[in-house]
């Protein structure tokens, strides 16, 4: 049947991958601890070269997808970080994550471990140093918020309190990796599953190797069209990148879907046009698809000057496809695939079957917020309304876009605060 022979494929990319995804998501939250974007802003506060080199080495190991690293940019943005290095972050930091470099490994070999992450680098780099002089002349800077806090020591969404409590540390890492990251990756990575399942199944291999659009040019034009609207994650990418390397296309146009996919997306570039303004929103586009046609050149040279058998990639997977009989492989997969099983229901049981109900007092005030899509959003967005003078309290509910302030401010106040992070308040 159709059906079994999608589902046969797949389960065994699912199983290639799981392992390295679980250790990726380990050192997801050890990142976790360790990184403040606060930190990151005093680093690339200046409109140079320095702050985009540093901005651009900071996002690449960060574990921030498609839809994450566009509030994360935002309040950076609205907190003292230069606009080149925004965009130099926002091109290089949802291209890779130390989750998707390891997966990459797994999946696709060496090679491509590590010139993706090079080539987000250099597009990060270069991007920045365009929007320099894009940039220049422009005095319209963007608006600081002062974020308030409720603490001395806020908890950000990168690091942890001060604190010596190794049990506190511990739990906030394993929350953030294997609940928070892993409940804004676990659709994306299913749809981009079954993408590739239905692509492995339907299209014999090697199907596109003899046609006019398997390399080059037009292969990189198609597959910018295909990726660029796309809601994609580094990660979700690597299935579908493999798949289409086993149907004839060459390194260098699978690497431009890799590239493209997770860098952009409809959603995310309205943000970025209302906050950065179209100029910038232009040169973000344009740099992400000019570097990586070129960088895809380059990787198919690469392939071609060192003779390099793309069927080794593939050979590299059925390599570990027999590595997953291994017991620690094994152990790593039931673990991932318990996870995985655990985000989905905590989705469809917030969807679906608990609809958990704000509490509403005579003096809180409830409004409806359009924009928000993963735990990075809601982040920003309660940072926002904090920073509002008179709020004493939010909760916000992602699934429902609502949030309750309690409080004695000006709601006008709490719009206008919202809306400069690039959501939008509907009520």
């Amino acid at each position: 049947m159709i059906i079994i022979g999608i589902l046969e494929e797949i389960y065994r990319l699912f199983m290639e991958m799981a392992p390295y995804l679980m250790i990726g998501l380990i050192f997801v939250g050890i990142l976790h601890i360790f990184f403040s974007k606060d930190l990151i802003i005093k680093h690339i506060g200046k409109n140079d070269i320095s702050s985009v080199i540093k901005s651009t080495l900071f996002g690449i190991p960060l574990p921030l997808c498609s839809c994450g690293v566009i509030p994360s940019s935002v309040y950076m943005a609205r907190n003292g970080a230069s606009k080149p290095s925004v965009i130099s972050f926002l091109i290089s930091t949802p291209q890779t994550g130390i989750d998707s470099i390891i997966a990459t490994y797994g999946m696709m070999g060496w090679v491509f471990a590590i010139f993706r992450p090079i080539a987000a680098l250099f597009m990060g780099i270069i991007s920045g140093i365009v929007t320099i002089f894009i940039s220049k002349n422009d005095n319209n800077e963007l608006k600081s918020i002062e974020l308030k806090t409720n603490t001395e020591n806020e908890i950000d969404h990168y690091s942890v309190k001060n604190s010596n409590n190794l049990r506190q540390k511990f739990n906030k890492m394993t929350r953030y990796a294997f609940v928070e990251f892993l409940d804004d990756i676990s659709i994306q990575f299913l749809i981009g599953l079954i993408i590739a399942g239905l692509i492995s199944y339907f299209i014999p291999d090697d199907f596109f190797r003899d046609s006019t659009i398997n390399s080059g040019f037009m292969g990189m034009i198609l597959m910018i069209l295909i990726s660029a609207p796309m809601y994609v994650c580094a990660t979700a990418s690597i299935p579908i990148a493999v798949s289409l390397m086993m149907k004839g296309f060459t390194p260098g146009v699978a690497f431009v879907f890799m590239a493209v996919g997770p860098a952009t997306n409809a959603a995310s570039f309205t943000i970025i046009l209302k906050v950065l303004g179209k100029k910038l929103a232009l040169a973000y586009i344009f740099s992400i698809i000019i570097s990586a046609i070129i960088f895809g050149y380059i990787l198919d040279y690469i392939f071609y000057y060192f003779q390099i058998d793309q069927n080794l990639i593939l050979s590299h997977i059925h390599h570990h496809t027999e590595d997953s009989n291994n017991i620690l492989f094994l152990s790593f997969s039931i673990i991932f695939s318990i996870l995985l099983v655990a985000s989905y229901y905590r989705k469809i049981r917030d969807k679906f079957i608990i609809k958990k109900e704000f509490e509403v007092k005579n003096n809180d005030t409830i409004i409806k917020i359009d924009g928000m899509t993963c735990n990075h959003c809601v982040m920003n967005v309660e940072k926002a309304i904090k920073s509002t003078s008179g709020v004493r309290s939010v909760e916000i509910s992602l699934n429902d876009k609502v949030a309750k302030i309690a409080g004695d401010f000006n709601i006008e106040e709490v719009k206008k605060n919202i809306e400069s992070m690039g959501y939008k308040v509907i009520n």
